[in-house]
Parts: C-alpha cells; structure tokens; sequence
C-alpha cells in the first residue's frame, strides 16, 4: 500500500532574503512603531560600516531605538531577565536583533517578555515550574550575521547555565517566531574562519537530521535537500574565502535559513541531543559541537539502523545525502553510506575543528552527559540509540 502521510507546518516568520537587504529594515520597523529595542553582538557588527548606516537610516525614518549588546558566550536566564528588568519602564515597539544565533535567541526571549515581565524561568522547558506561555509577545525582527543556527526561522530561544549543574534548555512558543527574518549575506563577510567552521557545521547538521527525523514530511525532506545542496556549494568555499566569496555567502545564509525551517518543524537527533549536556557543563560552542559529533552520529545511525530497522526510510535518505555531496546520483545504496561518512570527516578535518578532549572532556565525564542527554532530540532520531552506540560517539570525537 502506497504511503501518503498527512503533516501540517507550523508558524513561519516572512522573509526578506538576498544581498543588501538590511536596508529594508527602518521601514520594517515603521509598520510597528517609532521606538526600537536592537540587540546586537558585544563588537563584530557594531564594529561594522553596515551598523553605522543602519543607524543613520533609523533617524532618517524618525525611529527611536535603544541599543543593547550582549555579553560573550551563551545566553543564560539571568542576563534574559536582566535586560527584561532593565527596560520595565521603556515603551518598546519591536525587538531586532542583530547577530549570531546567540543574539537572536536572546532578543527572542526579551520579546517573549517585554509585556509580561516575568522570568524566562518559568518557561525553560525541563527545568522550573514550565509554565505555559501567555504573552503577548513584542514584535521581533531576526537579523542574522552568522550563518548556522536557523534561529531566524524557529519558534523557540535556547538558553544555558554551564557549569556543574548547567542546562541548556528551551523557551518555546509559536508567538516567538520573528514576524520578520531579514537574511542579508553580505554580513557574512566579516566572519572569521572558526565562526563559519562552527556555524557552517550546525547548519549542516540540523538539515541532515531533519531529513532523517521520524517527523519528516515530504516538505521539509524537499527543503532539507536543498539546504544540504547549499552546504555542499558553500561551506568549503566560504571557509577557504575567509568570507570574500559572495557566491559561497548566499548558499551558507540559504542553508542556515533553510536548516531553521526544517528543524522547527521536524525537531533533530542524536547530535543535538548530545550537544545540549556538552555544552551546559563544558565551554563548548554550539556548532563546533555538532561539527564535531555529526560524521560520528551519522555512522552509528547508519550502523544501527542495517541492524535494527533495514527497511527505515532514513536509511535512503542518508544514501541519497552522500550521492548529493558527492554531486554522483549513479552511486548505489552501500558507496553512497560510505561516501557520505567520508565526506563528513574530510569536512571536519579541513575546517580544523578541536576535540572534544580540548574543552575538557573526559571519559570520566560520559555517565553525566549520558544521563543528560536532551530527551526531545533524541525523540526524533532515526532510531533509539543504546549506551554503548553513544559512547561509541564520544569515543570516536574525543
């Protein structure tokens, strides 16, 4: 019998994508008010002409804004509620932010919270008393200058308190999807080599994983294909141009983009499950992470699923993955597997992504991150994977 699965699309934000669109933003602002919150990184953008420019055209549209930056690092709920505290008594219009994913999550969590003022604690999923969300929500502008996270396309801020009793948790509403994500790949010119690894890496990572997750639906795998193709016509390039090729910056802002609208609507696997207890309790950053962890993963997936579930639709997803990277649709079922393997580590190496030995990871440390792993990640894996298939994983990245 023919398989013709139903599946509904959550929430997207509308785009404005393509080169020198970050100076449609003052009129996007003017359609919700005169005064603007814009958070941005502590230096790279500021440090930019772009930041002078778009200052300048908020004056000449007659637009108020109040800029913050934050701190370096991930975003934790202390400095969510800070900054939340800081502006009780400002009348905020709409929030931008202007960044990394850790300055869109951050502005996301500020909008969550403007209106209501409470804790973005009483929200994180898995921790705290998770209260549901309410609102209302102040408009949000995604303005991303890295490309990797997505979180220009998601419904949900990610937050984390390292250290030994660290997280890295969740706000998650439809009401914090940016009404607007403005994808500008002339700002990823200004990105160093390790940023664009890392980013490059989690983009990567999430759209494989949205292909192969046991949500996927015949829209994302088509959006996750393309991605992956944009990945596969960028990374390398935009690394090695340490961000001069405009060709390589529009296929990585595509593939992060993509990677976003994919992962929101399908969740991930065994990588970013991981990834959440690393880097709560080590100074790991995100994409780095998933770089590290995906060719690893992808094998042990691979491997489990010949053994357990031969018949699994991910199985031929992967295959058709590793005959795109390899621009070779001739390759059969068993090269394709291969190929895909390799070309991950060949990526890992060429980017120069450190061990996980480098952050201070010991085998030592495996029954905590173990236990910690990020049920709602590993929820959508291909398959379950056992204790020793992820150790194996860690193995294989120490």
């Amino acid at each position: 019998m023919i398989n013709l699965p139903a599946f509904s699309i959550g929430r997207l934000p509308r785009i404005e994508f393509g080169a020198g669109v970050l100076a449609r933003v003052p009129e996007l602002v003017a359609g919700f008010g005169s005064h603007a919150l814009v958070l941005t990184g502590h230096k790279s953008f500021v440090d930019t002409k772009a930041w002078s420019n778009l200052q300048k055209a908020f004056r000449q549209h007659g637009l108020a804004f109040t800029h913050m930056q934050r701190e370096a690092g991930e975003p934790s709920p202390e400095q969510v509620d800070e900054k939340v505290a800081t502006l009780s008594d400002e009348k905020i219009d709409v929030v931008i932010g202007i960044g990394g994913g850790s300055v869109l999550d951050e502005a996301k969590a500020i909008a969550g919270l403007l209106i209501p003022q409470n804790s973005v604690m009483d929200h994180l999923e898995g921790v705290g008393p998770e209260h549901p969300y309410k609102g209302p929500a102040t408009p949000f502008i995604a303005v991303p200058t890295t490309a990797g996270t997505g979180s220009e396309a998601t419904r949900n801020a990610v937050l984390s308190r390292q250290g030994q009793e660290g997280f890295k948790k969740s706000f998650r509403d439809d009401a914090l999807v940016a009404r607007w994500a403005v994808v500008d790949p002339d700002l990823l010119a200004t990105c160093p080599p390790e940023v664009i690894a890392g980013n490059g890496m989690d983009a990567f990572t999430q759209l494989l994983e949205s292909l192969v997750s046991t949500r996927a639906n015949p829209m994302t795998d088509a959006i996750a294909m393309r991605g992956l193709m944009a990945v596969r016509d960028g990374l390398s390039y935009l690394y090695e141009s340490r961000g001069e090729d405009a060709a390589a910056r529009y296929n990585m802002a595509l593939a992060s983009l993509l990677s976003g609208i994919t992962l929101a609507q399908t969740g991930l696997g065994s990588v970013h499950g991981l990834a959440s207890p690393l880097g709560a309790f080590f100074p790991i950053p995100h994409g780095i992470c998933c770089g590290l962890l995906v060719g690893a993963a992808t094998k042990v997936n691979i491997a489990a699923l010949n053994e357990r579930a031969p018949d699994s639709p991910a199985l031929v997803k992967y295959a058709e993955t590793g005959q795109l990277l390899l621009d070779d649709p001739r390759l059969d079922k068993y090269a394709a597997l291969i190929a895909l393997g390799e070309v991950i580590d060949d990526w890992t190496k060429g980017l120069q992504l450190p061990r996980l030995s480098a952050f201070g990871v010991t085998r030592q440390d495996y029954p905590r991150i173990i236990e910690n792993i990020s049920p709602s990640s590993m929820k959508t894996n291909p398959l379950v994977l056992n204790e020793d298939e992820i150790t194996h994983i860690l193995d294989h990245c120490l």
